[in-house]
């Protein structure tokens, strides 16, 4: 989450972000259909055989359903945060080719992983939210941890895990082996 407060602040000191609602808005968008695609085929890719790939794999992802309650684990650590906005912003630029554009839309990405990373934790630690939405979203997220790895992989929203097949009701499924150790 400090990394994600620290890209905030430093998109917010630029000083070139004229405040552009619609990229903003997209930005946000974006980055919740990312939350979701990264998740199931990034995230929960099989492991690479290449170790350092694998070091990785196991830091952003694999150890986080080992020990799920684990604070270290929980969010984008800064080194794999950093390169990832500097790719969305060459590949923003290079579409929009405006700077302003740029910063929202980023600034918008920056605004849904903040989110997300409350979101996240929420889920994991021994709080109860406030709001029905926010019980159900924390349930919902534990259901992937905890009942089916397979299944449920938007944290934020079910949007789409309804969309793609990946929504299941929690009555239906059956409690897979492997919720913890995603390759064994």
């Amino acid at each position: 989450m400090a990394g994600t407060a620290v890209a905030l602040g430093a998109a917010a000191a630029t000083g070139l972000l004229k405040q552009k609602p619609i990229p903003l808005a997209i930005g946000t968008l974006l980055f919740f259909q990312s939350e979701y695609t990264t998740h199931r085929y990034l995230l929960h890719a099989k492991p690479a055989k290449n170790e350092f790939v694998l070091k990785l794999q196991r830091r952003l992802h694999y150890d986080h359903h080992v020990e799920p309650a684990k604070l270290e684990l929980l969010f984008l650590p800064p080194w794999a945060l950093f390169p990832t906005m500097a790719a969305y912003v060459g590949i923003y630029a290079a579409i929009t080719r405006n700077k302003d554009t740029v910063a929202s839309l980023v600034l918008g990405n920056l605004l849904g992983l903040l989110y997300y990373e409350w979101v996240h934790y929420v889920a994991h630690i021994p709080y109860k939210p406030v709001t029905p939405y926010g019980r159900w979203i924390k349930k919902y997220h534990l259901w992937h941890h905890f009942k089916n790895e397979h299944l449920w992989f938007g944290v934020t929203n079910p949007t789409a895990d309804y969309l793609v097949g990946t929504y299941a009701d929690v009555a239906d499924v059956g409690k897979s082996g492997t919720t913890k150790y995603l390759f064994n």
